[in-house]
């Protein structure tokens, strides 16, 4: 073999050595992936093996392991939250105000995860011990599913449950839409909402069904003591400072309410406020999220409002 053919083939058995240690070698501890491309447990290998990647998460599981591994589990979610995102609606959270995600390739019905090993690393999945329901979501829409290694993972609507090992802070949605598999949850378990909330929109509530909500989510409520005819204000000073005036709505930024419900009256002051077949609607500063319903039969004055803009007399058990 001459000198110049036998530097040749040395060269390019380090070319080859060089491009196999950059693709996914096991002793490639360095590297982190610029794109979130999640694969379904036992499906080739991975991209979130090394500790330079999905390790930083917040306290929400170590990086490493294999792919037939599970991850350590999560802290348990406490009782439940819903936050609303500015395009995405009310979406769910745990009782740190984490966001809480589902997997396009995860199967509701019966509930089964595809998600495990180094996918488990990215997204933890969500204890079903100790979550419990907030005013806004069904309890019967929680479930549980067991897992590969016996645990049993939260599930909404039939959705297992994660959380996403880049959000670091409450309120952080960092995980929606990565690899376009994976979404915030909403309180039925369907994907949030990536649209502009409505202006007024229904709100199924699971103690006093279809309420009305403003564009924050929140509960709309009606007062015993104004009156729709002859027009009367009977929330007025101090009144104020607890039962809030809601804004006049666009009427063609409207969710599952007719447009002819929907108008705007002037208050003595000049505050210009919402009604609702013809009644002034407010929401409650005691309502901390969407689905709170803290202000309902208040002071036997204070209730919701159904979707044809009547007033829901019924309070919830408890």
């Amino acid at each position: 073999m001459s000198t110049r053919r036998r530097v040749g083939l040395a060269a390019a058995a380090v070319a080859a050595l060089a491009l196999t240690a950059g693709c996914g070698s096991s002793n490639n501890q360095g590297a982190t992936p610029t794109t979130d491309t999640v694969q379904p447990a036992g499906q080739g290998t991975s991209d979130y093996g090394s500790s330079g990647s999905a390790g930083d998460g917040g306290g929400y599981g170590q990086a490493g392991g294999d792919e037939g591994k599970e991850a350590a589990a999560g802290p348990s979610a406490g009782k439940l939250g819903l936050r609303q995102a500015a395009a995405l609606g009310p979406l769910v959270t745990d009782a740190k105000g984490m966001t809480l995600y589902r997997f396009d390739k995860d199967i509701p019905e019966p509930p089964k995860s595809n998600c495990s090993g180094a996918c488990a690393t990215t997204w933890p999945p969500v204890p079903a011990d100790g979550a419990e329901a907030p005013a806004g979501i069904d309890k019967s829409a929680l479930g549980s599913v067991a897992r590969a290694d016996g645990t049993k993972q939260l599930t909404i609507g039939g959705w297992p449950a994660y959380r996403y090992a880049k959000d670091t802070k409450a309120g952080d949605t960092k995980g929606q839409g990565v690899g376009g598999t994976w979404n915030a949850l909403a309180a039925d378990g369907k994907k949030a909402n990536a649209q502009k909330p409505a202006e007024v929109s229904v709100f199924p509530h699971p103690d006093l069904g279809e309420i009305l909500v403003d564009g924050k989510s929140r509960t709309l409520y009606r007062f015993n003591k104004d009156s729709a005819w002859p027009m009367k204000f009977g929330c007025n000073d101090a009144c104020l400072d607890t039962w809030k005036p809601a804004k006049p709505a666009d009427r063609s930024q409207l969710t599952g309410i007719p447009e002819k419900l929907i108008t705007t009256v002037t208050r003595p002051d000049g505050i210009r406020q919402l009604a609702v077949d013809c009644w002034p609607v407010y929401w409650f500063t005691g309502d901390e999220q969407p689905g709170d319903i803290n202000g309902q039969g208040k002071d036997g004055l204070w209730f919701a409002v159904s979707k044809d803009g009547k007033k829901i007399t019924s309070t919830p058990e408890g």
